[in-house]
């Protein structure tokens, strides 16, 4: 009997890797990708995949993956930096569209349970798909990027409730207040649990496993974690994405985050895009194509009432018309967890089997539309800052809702470089830099680059330094390096600080002020260069390395003996 599940295993790995290479050649979103495998192979397709269940238990797991992924994202000092936006301006958004669009559902005729969770639904957007556009087009950090992350953040902690409200709303039987009273009540009670239990005896068996350095154990560790807060979530009548969710919230604060984030990543790919092909698999093609201007109607529906509501409340909230725009615009579209709140919702009976077709597709069509709503809101954005001439916020004003990003110091050539290798690794940076001209023409591209002296404590902490997780100096002044370096230090000892340095000696002198690493940019080029010519020789990559680390080791003794022989060689003469 293994040999029938790993036959349709094989089929649908086959089916998303082709499919994932086509769409990608066309720059469509893989969640699409996977959708469409599903629909081709499915069983109202092909019929290639007749018996989902086949894949429906490894597809599950996906979802639980994800949840614990999103909650590693969830430190609370980020929570609490970014708290007005999250948690004012995000619940505004998730209540009001809620509100609006299961209103709407219910003039269409849905039963009071189904358009509350309708509403609930499609009220969150795509946070892989906005995310995705975001650090590929280097605007993670631009002002609007961040008001869209913090929206999704707490789009993110709404599907907790969501997910815990649906079975109530069918099985309750004691009305809809009821039933968000004790999904609330729960809700509460196994986050308190779990915080007690997170900061007595997870966090210590971290550090226990950790001090081991043995990576196998680490991860097993994590999938424990993980799997096993599932599972109790799921035995006291809730999800087991729901205890994933929690899981990675108790290690969202350690210092494990990033390790435990990468060791996941594999499991989390190909399982969610499991969750996804089966979600291809259940759309019924001949059902839409029947009624067209159904799925139109609720897909423009669906953006244009999100696309109002966030426009508006981000005007309330005192941010201007462009970034209400382009953020409103982004974040219009539905979201992923639509399929597996509509899943679950047809599961429990709460919606029939038409309505979930319907809105399937309407979130598809609005999720592959998103690119094209993102470049019509960037234009849209710069018409309207040019002719509004709305003035550039302060770096106090962005710096305060940062945390965990990088501080760069100077923005030339090496500074511009370090900020694109932050942005298509996704990481918050912020830069800071004197030449006005240059502040101008880098905010003009929607970069994170503000006019201040780095050397200046007052600045440092507009810029959020006591959040931040590194400073990089690449300033090419050797005495405005030391100065910044210095007040750095001072600041915050405990900083990782990477600084350009002029020489090796020069550096020497940064990691006695402080500098945790200096490179010597003439040592550096002159290493690289040679790195191409003994690769243009032909020698083996190995023989390059142990070459390159031998002349890098003991801060380049080798290097600065030669250079001293030269120097008093030449003297002598």
């Amino acid at each position: 009997m293994v040999h029938h599940y790993l036959a349709d295993l094989l089929l649908v790995l086959v089916a998303a890797m082709a499919a994932v290479l086509v769409f990608h050649r066309a720059g469509i979103s893989s969640i699409l990708a996977y959708l469409a495998a599903g629909l081709v192979i499915g069983p109202f397709g092909l019929g290639v995949i007749s018996d989902l269940t086949k894949v429906e238990h490894f597809a599950e797991f996906g979802v639980v993956f994800m949840l614990f992924a999103i909650g590693l994202e969830l430190p609370i000092q980020r929570l609490r930096t970014m708290r007005h936006w999250i948690f004012g301006l995000g619940t505004a958004q998730v209540l009001i569209s809620a509100a609006v669009i299961a209103g709407l559902a219910a003039l269409a005729g849905q039963p009071a349970a189904a358009a509350v969770v309708i509403g609930g639904t499609l009220a969150l957007s795509s946070t892989a798909t906005v995310l995705q556009l975001l650090t590929e087009r280097g605007e993670a950090a631009a002002r609007f990027g961040r008001v869209s992350v913090a929206v999704l953040l707490f789009q993110d902690l709404a599907v907790v409730p969501l997910l815990v409200l649906v079975p109530l709303l069918t099985h309750g039987g004691d009305g809809l207040m009821t039933a968000l009273a004790l999904a609330s009540v729960k809700a509460a009670a196994v986050l308190a649990l779990i915080a007690v239990s997170g900061r007595y005896i997870v966090r210590p068996m971290f550090q226990l496993i950790a001090s081991t350095q043995n990576a196998e154990a680490f991860t097993a560790a994590a999938l424990l974690l993980l799997l096993g807060l599932g599972y109790a979530t799921a035995e006291a009548g809730m999800s087991m994405a729901l205890g994933a969710f929690l899981a990675g919230i108790l290690l969202a604060g350690t210092a494990y985050r990033h390790q435990i984030e990468a060791d996941i990543q594999p499991f989390r790919g190909l399982l969610l895009g499991l969750f996804f092909m089966t979600v291809g698999m259940t759309i019924d093609l001949g059902m839409l194509l029947a009624k067209p201007e159904v799925v139109l109607g609720t897909t423009l529906g669906l953006l244009v009432v999100k696309a109002a509501v966030l426009i508006g409340l981000i005007r309330l909230w005192g941010l201007p018309w462009h970034v209400a725009v382009r953020s409103g615009l982004l974040l219009a579209q539905g979201g992923e967890f639509a399929f597996v709140v509509l899943a679950q919702s047809l599961r429990e009976g709460l919606i029939d089997p038409v309505s979930q077709q319907v809105l399937v597709a309407a979130v598809v069509a609005s999720i592959a539309v998103t690119p094209l709503l993102a470049s019509l809101a960037a234009r849209l954005s710069t018409t309207i800052r040019v002719r509004t001439q709305e003035p550039t916020p302060s770096v106090a004003e962005e710096g305060a809702h940062l945390v965990d990003h990088v501080v760069v110091a100077g923005y030339g050539r090496v500074g511009q470089t370090i900020g694109t290798v932050l942005t298509r690794q996704g990481i918050r940076w912020l830069a800071l830099d004197l030449d006005v001209q240059r502040v101008l023409a880098a905010r003009a591209l929607g970069r994170p680059v503000y006019f201040g002296d780095a050397s200046r404590i007052d600045v440092l902490r507009a810029a959020g330094i006591e959040r931040a997780r590194m400073a990089v100096i690449t300033l090419d002044a050797p005495r405005l390096v030391d100065h910044a370096v210095t007040a750095l230090h001072t600041l915050r000892p405990d900083l990782p600080i990477l600084a350009r340095a002029r020489d090796s000696a020069h550096g020497a002198n940064l990691r006695m002020l402080g500098a945790t690493e200096a490179v010597a940019e003439t040592v550096e080029a002159s290493l690289t260069l040679g790195e191409h010519m003994l690769a243009l020789t032909g020698l083996e990559r190995a023989i390059i390395d142990d070459t390159l680390a031998a002349l890098r080791a003991d801060d380049y003794a080798t290097l600065e003996a030669d250079r001293r022989a030269l120097a008093e060689a030449t003297v002598r003469r």
